[in-house]
């Protein structure tokens, strides 16, 4: 179905983009994307040519490099610190579920990537794509842009050619805006499609693992093989992820697919950037031309300020449970064994790791009680009326929609250590809090910086998203190629 299978045997692709990364991620450039290689990879890549030689070959991956987010736990040499110094000691105890689907696919390891550290869940300055362990990960179209966060190093070595594939995670935003501001495509699945086992948690009622590609076809193979159920993981049993589960494993490709589809345009999501807009007004207009029937506008948020607020309260009681029970598994192979003493890591070497932003986050989480407490549980209740009931349900169903329309984000913005990220903005939410599906294709540049175009929309129906963006992928502008150049010009 995909195209992310090797051309040349595994070893000397491989062996390529080890190569590559040296003149690329490491000198050159200096992309910064890679934060760790797996010393493994080339042996790993070895035997599985040999399979493939002896006749074994155990899926559409199998040889093919991806590269992980280091939240991602792996049970070999390589560490998963989440960018934090503090779990920089040693490597997690075992490989996550999705790591393990991975393997037993045949897929190549090469490494972890860099990320904004904690995925953006530490401070009110964050710096997207930088973290204490990996440092500062640039935009491979504009180095001295953001590459967005918090799945930033998966994001930039994907649209650098470093990889054919790389997982991030996304809790709000990590994957699809990265995704969309480096150029590349990227899914967040239903929450539950893919088990979070081993993977360093925010909040469990949005944290979901997602692939990253160059093409639609490619991060949904990727996705076919990281989704599975896993007792260990109750959100992989609802109905929404058997849902999603079942329509991925019956995923067919038809470049018809839009003739005829109800879309919703989020105008609430436009405004972040004119270029942006410019380029989702070229988008609609392709849409339209294949048959689409588009709604516009719909309103998805019913009330932004006061979702946002109930968001981050959920978030914050859900980070202190949450990051609790796994700094707990991972037990002697972490110095800190729960956020109070991770926080106080942080102070004991505020040098490394609050040279330019602090924990504010981490201290407002820390206060919070747990999820027993009436202020958690009427969080999770406004959560649910506000961004379902009133919000992203209600328009699909008021309109009769099969998605929802937007644009991503605006154009990458200039990294900035001192005053932090200069987020204006993106559609990530409604996805997020819901638990929903939300696709990312890019649909074109603007000052030589992609923008993508989202497609989001109800729980389970990941496959239909996918085959929506595919079929606009096959008439939207060709996916930008990086350029590395140092800095936006305007050319006379």
């Amino acid at each position: 179905m995909g195209r992310a299978a090797p051309a040349a045997s595994a070893s000397a692709q491989v062996e390529t983009l080890l190569a590559r990364a040296d003149t690329i991620d490491r000198t050159g450039p200096t992309i910064n994307a890679i934060v760790e290689r797996n010393p493994l990879a080339l042996a790993i890549a070895r035997a599985m040519d040999h399979e493939r030689a002896q006749g074994r070959v155990r899926g559409p991956l199998h040889g093919v490099p991806v590269l992980l987010k280091d939240n991602i736990d792996t049970g070999d040499d390589m560490l998963t610190t989440a960018g934090s110094l503090a779990l920089a000691e040693r490597p997690a105890p075992a490989d996550a579920a999705l790591v393990e689907r991975l393997r037993a696919a045949g897929a190549v390891i090469l490494g972890k990537t860099n990320l904004s550290e904690w995925a953006n869940f530490r401070g009110a300055r964050s710096v997207s794509g930088w973290s204490a362990r990996g440092g500062q990960t640039r935009n491979p179209h504009v180095l001295d842009r953001s590459p967005s966060g918090s799945s930033s190093g998966s994001a930039a070595a994907v649209a650098a050619g470093l990889v054919p594939l790389a997982v991030g995670t996304e809790t709000d935003g990590s994957l699809v805006t990265p995704a969309s501001m480096c150029g590349v495509v990227a899914v967040k699945p239903t929450l539950g499609t893919v088990s979070r086992r081993g993977v360093v948690p925010i909040a469990h009622s949005q944290d979901t693992a997602g692939p990253m590609a160059t093409s639609v076809a490619d991060a949904a193979l990727l996705l076919q093989v990281m989704a599975g159920a896993d007792a260990a993981d109750p959100a992989t049993a609802s109905p929404a992820a058997v849902l999603a589960r079942r329509g991925l494993a019956d995923l067919q490709w038809n470049p018809g697919a839009l003739a005829g589809v109800r879309l919703g345009v989020a105008r609430e999501h436009f405004g972040v950037h004119p270029a942006a807009d410019t380029l989702a007004e070229a988008a609609l207009r392709t849409l339209r031309n294949a048959g689409a029937v588009l709604v516009d506008p719909v309103r998805v948020i019913a009330d932004p300020a006061a979702l946002g607020a109930a968001e981050f309260e959920r978030l914050l009681h859900e980070f202190k449970a949450d990051l609790n029970a796994y700094l707990a598994y991972r037990g002697p192979t972490s110095r800190v064994r729960d956020l109070a003493a991770l926080i106080a890591f942080n102070r004991a070497h505020a040098d490394q790791e609050m040279p330019w932003f602090g924990q504010e986050t981490f201290e407002a989480a820390q206060r919070r009680g747990g999820l027993d407490s009436p202020v958690y549980r009427k969080a999770q209740a406004t959560c649910h009326r506000l961004a379902w009931q009133q919000g992203l349900g209600a328009a699909l169903r008021r309109h009769r929609l099969d998605a929802i329309v937007a644009p991503t984000t605006g154009p990458a913005y200039p990294i900035d250590p001192v005053g932090g990220d200069h987020w204006a903005g993106g559609c990530s939410q409604p996805a997020a809090v819901t638990g929903a599906p939300h696709v990312t294709v890019p649909m074109g540049t603007a000052f030589g910086l992609p923008v993508g175009l989202s497609f989001y929309g109800a729980p389970g129906r990941d496959a239909r998203l996918l085959q929506l963006a595919w079929a606009y992928e096959q008439q939207a502008p060709a996916r930008p190629v990086p350029a590395f150049r140092p800095s936006v010009s305007v050319r006379r």
